[in-house]
């Protein structure tokens, strides 16, 4: 449904600059825009696209209102406001009550009547989904488990059992929450596997991208708090915790045990060792190897950076001299150290 800048500036505390009676029906990126599409700018590199967008309005920052050639809608965060607008242009299919004739909902299972169960899916006894709930094709909601109100299993999702979803979370295609989590005893060259006797708990509006798994606890429970969106393909293993608002992009993993804070920011393809601390506050970078505790906020890195071939080659092979180069240019100070005593 089409709506007026105006309605726009008011509801998302904009200032507008230009027609309070435009109006915008979509989104689209700067260099893409048509008349009726709503663009936004909050990276300088996209900057350059800026004059010569056909959108119908921008949400930008203040510091480039000045040359937007089209109204615009000014804010303090655009890409956060450029978000919120969004949603409201494209919401979510809207949740139709029922059950799909090919769903299984067995015996036990308490569906609420809001809630919808789609084709193939199967809700195991035991199991509870919460008012408007979508439990998308061919998910399995397994015994004990809970899937709370207005959230969305989009598709091949596997809930274990006893797992509890918080409400208005969002489960993307082929996510698994509550398998049994990496714990194998040695014992004489062989490994005995250590019965996982948790669940995971997920709060309040958490995302979890596709092929995503998250460990039930060894004992204990897997917790991800209120408001965490984690990404595609992410490893998060048994007994982890972690903090409201914290995000986590593809393919990075979380050793068992690991406590990550409130608000962290970790990149793509980062290692995160088990049984440490990452304080509240803390930004990874991507590929990053954590292997200790981080007890103060900051951003953090150790990853190289891509480098032409026969010089990485090089420098790796120099890098492997470092331990014996450091030894002897601690003799060669020790020494200078004692020679200087001597003339002394």
């Amino acid at each position: 449904m089409p709506l007026r800048l105006a309605e726009l500036a008011v509801r998302f505390g904009c200032e507008l600059q230009g027609d309070p009676d435009a109006l915008v029906e979509r989104v689209a990126p700067l260099q893409e825009a048509s008349p009726g599409s709503l663009a936004f700018l909050a990276n300088p590199r996209y900057r350059r696209f800026l004059a010569g967008t056909r959108a119908t309005a921008v949400v930008l920052d203040a510091g480039s209102a000045a040359e937007c050639p089209v109204a615009a809608l000014v804010a303090r965060n655009p890409y956060a406001t450029y978000a919120r607008i969004a949603q409201l242009l494209h919401p979510a299919p809207p949740v139709v009550a029922g059950r799909h004739p090919s769903a299984v909902v067995e015996a036990g299972a308490q569906v609420d009547a809001s809630a919808y169960v789609g084709a193939l899916a199967c809700v195991a006894a035991g199991a509870t989904i919460g008012p408007r709930a979508f439990v998308g094709p061919g998910s399995v909601v397994l015994g004990g488990a809970q899937v709370g109100a207005d959230t969305r299993l989009v598709a091949r999702v596997t809930i274990c059992e006893g797992v509890r979803l918080g409400a208005r979370c969002l489960l993307h295609p082929g996510c698994v929450i509550g398998a049994d989590g990496f714990g194998q005893a040695p014992d004489a060259g062989t490994y005995v596997k250590v019965p996982q006797l948790g669940s995971v708990v997920l709060g309040d509006d958490v995302e979890v991208g596709s092929n995503t798994t998250i460990d039930r606890g060894a004992i204990g429970d897997t917790l991800v708090g209120d408001g965490v969106k984690i990404d595609n393909q992410v490893q998060i293993g048994h007994n982890v915790r972690i903090g409201e608002h914290t995000v986590i992009a593809g393919c990075a993993g979380i050793s068992g045990s690991a406590v990550i804070g409130r608000r962290c920011m970790i990149a793509g393809m980062v290692g995160v060792a088990g049984h440490l601390e990452i304080c509240d506050d803390v930004a990874i970078t991507g590929r990053t190897m954590v292997s200790s505790s981080i007890r103060q906020p900051g951003v953090y890195s150790s990853a190289l950076h891509a480098d032409e071939a026969k010089r990485f080659r090089r420098n790796a092979a120099r890098f492997q001299q470092l331990d014996e180069l450091a030894r002897r240019v601690r003799r060669l100070e020790q020494a200078a150290g004692a020679q200087g005593e001597d003339d002394e």
